[in-house]
């Protein structure tokens, strides 16, 4: 994919996570702390820094954490933090991915197909963001600890929705900050080929309703959403359906129509490619988990 965003993006909506303890932590300033350096890191974490500064070391690479930096990943490590004068205050989140029965895993593919599939991220993987510390992203993080301190599940799952909500606003954020003068653009974009969808696009009317050159556009929108804007298109009329194809109401013929394709034997060949199954197949993988 190429852009940290859209590949974290991608991993924190196919994998299925197991979440642990939230910590908000105040380091005393010029102190060293080891406690990772013979024992490594059991979890991933989000790391989001609040106040001061801190120098973590994994193995041998370096972050500088400052107020609106984000670590996230980070498993199965060595780590020492020296924190700076100021000391060092972050949050933290301990998650881990966790196992994928053979149904799920279909399931998973039949929706992304193979087309979707990027890059493997193992939990040792770190990436470093920036998020700036806005009152929403703040509020985020209160309402998580207030969440991770009950014992009861339907605390359990705002948990786990709040933490969602905390990588999405990370992400965005970062997406944003990369993207600072081109992401009015392009959102719009994104607005009008879902507006759109079923009349025909294509790249040179939509760089053309921007008035730039249809290369340096789709420079822009691959940069921002991780695809191009045809293959982004094309993704977005697929998701709508396969909405409608497992509602049972609807022939694969009328679907295509309603997607923008005249010729059920060409969407027919382009879902497949985008979902790694055929349309009339939807139905069949439904009932093949509901046994």
């Amino acid at each position: 994919m190429g852009y940290a965003y859209e590949e974290l993006a991608q991993y924190f909506a196919n994998t299925p996570l197991a979440l642990y303890g939230v910590y908000r932590t105040q380091l005393e300033a010029n102190r060293v702390y080891g406690g990772h350096v013979d024992k490594p890191t059991a979890r991933c974490g989000v790391l989001i820094a609040l106040d001061g500064e801190a120098e973590f070391l994994f193995d041998d690479e370096s972050y500088l954490l400052a107020p609106g930096k984000v670590l996230i990943g980070g498993a199965g490590r060595r780590l020492e933090i020296i924190a700076g004068e100021r000391g060092f205050r972050y949050c933290l989140v301990h998650y881990l991915p966790v196992h994928v029965d053979s149904d799920k895993a279909l399931l998973d593919r039949s929706e992304e197909g193979a087309a979707a599939e990027g890059r493997i991220r193992e939990p040792r993987d770190i990436a470093f963001l920036e998020a700036a510390l806005a009152p929403e992203l703040l509020r985020l993080v209160d309402s998580l600890l207030e969440a991770d301190s009950s014992p009861d599940f339907m605390n359990l799952l705002e948990k786990k929705s709040i933490f969602y909500q905390i990588i999405a606003n990370v992400l965005q954020s970062e997406r944003h900050g990369q993207n600072k003068e081109s992401y009015p653009v392009i959102e719009d974009a994104i607005q009008y080929i879902q507006t759109h969808f079923t009349e025909p696009i294509t790249l040179a009317t939509l760089a053309e309703r921007y008035k730039l050159k249809a290369k340096y556009f789709s420079h822009l929108f691959t940069k921002y959403t991780g695809m191009g804007p045809i293959d982004y298109l094309i993704h977005y009329r697929m998701n709508k359906a396969q909405e409608w194809l497992q509602t049972k109401q609807f022939s694969v013929s009328a679907v295509a129509r309603s997607v923008g394709y005249a010729d059920p034997y060409y969407f027919s060949r382009l879902f497949k490619k985008y979902k790694g199954i055929a349309p009339s197949q939807i139905g069949l993988i439904g009932r093949e988990l509901e046994r």
